[in-house]
């Protein structure tokens, strides 16, 4: 009798940084984030993309993986034999020249065309809730050639428009960021705890384009707050392999992030 084949057991957050992962391509200069950003960019650098370069919001630039494990992007490991070591003031202008190629943000709110709200629930004249800002997220959804968001995904989040678009996607639709002044980018894919959206071109709209394991597109539709609009060739996410769930155990051995 044929022995049957197990599928390695992983977290939800181990998956999305397998994902957030195979968005980055070999060679692409990369604005790494925090927190599921930076493993992911860690395991592309161990895995398929050994020429990435990580530029980090503090000022470090890296185009190796620190020698021990880190858990944020100050730790000492990522400084030790940094490629450049400056200040956010530098790695900014690597933004604003257009030398970064992608760069990872998330959101307490996103809309349909990708736009992020960090600021005020509820508008900013009457917030119910004021949130942390933009931080350098505004900058990274204008000037980075395209940008990947990860979050998680429910209703209250997934609302039909932002109370407050503090970090820019494609506005109200086609042309909205070139009107604005807007020199490139866009966002991507949105990575979430349930599946993984692209963009479609003509419309600017969030498109399901994949569904995690054990996810249905019900279920997807349930936490979003506008008509789902799904890819005709949509798939299933594929789970991480086994030498990818070694490596982000490698990187984040305490599960800190992931566990």
């Amino acid at each position: 009798m044929a022995q049957l084949k197990r599928m390695p057991a992983y977290t939800p957050a181990q998956l999305m940084v397998a994902a957030a992962a195979r968005e980055i391509a070999d060679g692409e200069v990369v604005f790494v984030g925090m927190r599921l950003p930076l493993l992911g960019f860690l395991l592309a650098k161990s895995a398929h993309a050994p020429d990435a370069v990580g530029v980090y919001e503090l000022g470090v630039v890296r185009d190796d993986v620190a020698p021990e494990a880190i858990l944020t992007m100050g730790d000492l490991p990522n400084l030790y034999r940094s490629l450049w070591l400056a200040d956010t003031a530098d790695v900014m202008g690597l933004l604003q020249n257009g030398s970064v190629d992608v760069s990872f943000i998330g959101g307490a709110q996103i809309d349909r065309f990708g736009n992020l709200n960090t600021s005020y629930i509820g508008g900013a004249t009457a917030p119910e809730t004021r949130l942390p800002g933009s931080g350098g997220a505004c900058d990274l959804a204008c000037l980075a050639r395209r940008h990947i968001i990860i979050m998680a995904h429910e209703r209250r989040r997934f609302v039909p428009r932002v109370d407050y678009i503090t970090s820019p996607g494609y506005g109200n639709g086609p042309g909205w960021r070139r009107a604005v002044g807007l020199p490139r980018g866009g966002p991507a894919a949105v990575i979430t705890t349930l599946g993984i959206f692209r963009f479609e071109q003509s419309t600017c709209e969030m498109v399901l384009a994949s569904v995690h394991p054990g996810v249905t597109v019900d279920e997807v539709q349930a936490n979003t707050g506008w008509p789902l609009r799904v890819s005709s060739g949509i798939e299933q996410t594929p789970a991480p392999a086994l030498q990818e769930l070694d490596a982000i155990t490698r990187f984040d051995p305490q599960g800190y992030w992931t566990g």
